[in-house]
This record gives structure tokens, C-alpha cells and sequence, in this order.
């Protein structure tokens, strides 16, 4: 994934408030944000993967656990990463947080100023 150190993409949910106040804090921080709704924009395994390096997470990391699709059919499985992977891509309202990217590196925004987390990257 070729990124711009100008530049935040942000992997959200648009149906959030917390998701959609961390695209307002990013688009104070630069110039141009780009975001990418979670299940709207397609999303490859290798994106994913890029993703999740970036971040220094397991894929399970990212998951809200207390979501009720989560506890009916996931809770209590064990997978290995490239399955990990499989369920995020299938299921990725299933993300706790939006992702911020700028440049190499990324953060999972548990709260908005988060993102702010970002700009010493140059």
C-alpha cells in the first residue's frame, strides 16, 4: 500500500460518531484525508495483511469482542493468522476503531484524538 506522509487514510465506520469525529481531528492535522468506509471498499487479504503489520497488532486485536455477531460465532475459536485475516475481511464491521495510516505507520484510534498520534511522522 503506497502512502503519502502528507496524507492520513483512515479505515472507519461512518455510522459512528467516535469513527466519524477521528476523520474530523485528521482532516485538522493535514491537508488531505482519505477514508474508506469498513465493508464498502473492497479490501484484499494483502491490504489487510499490510495493515495489520503496520499497526503491530494480531488480527485479533482488532475485533470488538463484545459484538454479538462476534460472541455467537467466533468467541472461544482459536485460528490461525491467515483465518484471523479471513474473518476480518469477511466481517470487518467487526473492527473496534477506525485505523489511521500516514505514511509507515499506523494506529487503531480507540478515541478520536488518537489520530493525533500521527503527526510525528514526517
Amino acid at each position: 500500500m503506497k502512502t503519502n506522509p502528507r496524507e492520513i487514510i483512515i479505515y472507519y465506520n461512518p455510522e459512528s460518531s467516535r469513527d466519524r469525529k477521528t476523520v474530523a481531528h485528521a482532516q485538522g492535522l493535514v491537508p488531505h484525508v482519505r477514508t474508506y468506509a469498513f465493508g464498502k471498499t473492497p479490501s484484499t487479504k494483502t491490504s489487510w495483511q499490510t495493515i495489520i503489520r503496520s499497526l503491530d497488532m494480531h488480527p485479533k486485536e482488532l475485533l470488538n469482542k463484545a459484538d454479538p455477531y462476534y460472541q455467537s460465532h467466533i468467541r472461544g475459536k482459536e485460528f490461525d493468522d491467515e483465518s484471523w485475516l479471513k474473518v476480518i475481511e469477511r466481517n470487518p464491521s467487526l473492527i473496534k476503531a477506525p485505523i489511521a495510516i500516514r505514511g509507515k505507520k499506523a494506529i487503531l484510534c480507540n478515541s478520536a484524538p488518537d489520530v493525533y498520534k500521527l503527526t510525528s511522522v514526517a
